[in-house]
């Protein structure tokens, strides 16, 4: 199976350097329409859907290679490696933030810098450290989801993507989560929400723009701050935007802290 069928490559725009857009839990590339375009004049764009999800081949979804996050960071470096031209940025939402940063972890000569939206190393609350969630939190989302995957879908989809006024958008990412595979999303969910990489966050030492929301419900601004203190050449943009999907509800203000973070980067 070639790459681009596995992943649903797609590749546009133009420019001596690439751009990958890495998409989050429950949402496919379609999500990026916002964003990407803005640097199709720029940079080489890449979008894809991580195996599982959107149009990807789903027979391509490998329990054990995706038992962990790496799975899907392998994926992306041979995207990577058969796409991309140039210096590489990787923008990565939600767990692909993490995805793009194990990635640079492993290939650090392939990428010149990468922004994270709406990032977690960690999702459970553990000490000091808070990730907004407690374990019996998570606990009580897997059951749901085990119990009643659309129901779950259709109450969590709206509350993550904020945007109270924006319902097209709260409609539309409902819809996405409840097209996925239900046994694929309850394992990825585990994969996901179960992760734990705050260890790995010190080794990526590729610079970093960490872009959170005034106001997230999945990655609250405690979980910014740590990155932005243990990230090795990390940057922090907080947004004024409600939700966890500023690539969506806010792309301006997202497009502009990420050139922003670009022009002092890309030198």
């Amino acid at each position: 199976m070639s790459v681009k069928t596995r992943n649903n490559v797609h590749v546009t725009g133009q420019g001596a350097a690439t751009m990958v857009f890495a998409h989050g839990f429950g949402c496919d590339q379609t999500m990026w329409r916002f964003l990407a375009p803005t640097y199709h004049d720029r940079f080489r764009v890449i979008t894809y859907d991580l195996t599982g999800c959107g149009g990807s081949d789903l027979a391509a979804y490998d329990r054990a290679k995706y038992a962990s996050l790496h799975g899907h960071a392998d994926d992306l470096l041979e995207i990577v490696e058969e796409f991309a031209t140039g210096p590489v940025v990787v923008v990565g939402h939600s767990v692909s933030a993490m995805i793009g940063m194990l990635a640079t972890i492993a290939a650090p000569g392939r990428f010149a810098a990468q922004a994270m939206i709406g990032p977690s190393p960690c999702y459970i609350n553990d000490g000091d450290y808070v990730g907004g969630f407690s374990r019996e939190d998570i606990g009580e989302l897997l059951d749901t989801m085990d119990a009643n995957y659309l129901g779950w879908a259709q109450s969590l989809a709206p509350a993550i993507m904020g945007a109270p006024n924006r319902p097209d958008l709260r409609e539309e990412l409902t819809n996405s989560f409840c097209r996925n595979d239900p046994e694929i999303a309850r394992h990825f969910a585990c994969v996901t929400f179960l992760s734990d990489h705050r260890t790995d966050v010190a080794r990526s030492s590729v610079p970093a723009l960490v872009l959170q929301c005034s106001d997230d419900l999945i990655a609250p601004r405690t979980v910014g701050e740590w990155l932005h203190r243990n990230l090795p050449s990390s940057s922090l943009a907080v947004i004024d935007n409600v939700g966890h999907c500023p690539h969506m509800s806010a792309p301006t203000a997202s497009s502009r802290a990420i050139d922003v973070f670009l022009a002092q980067t890309l030198r």
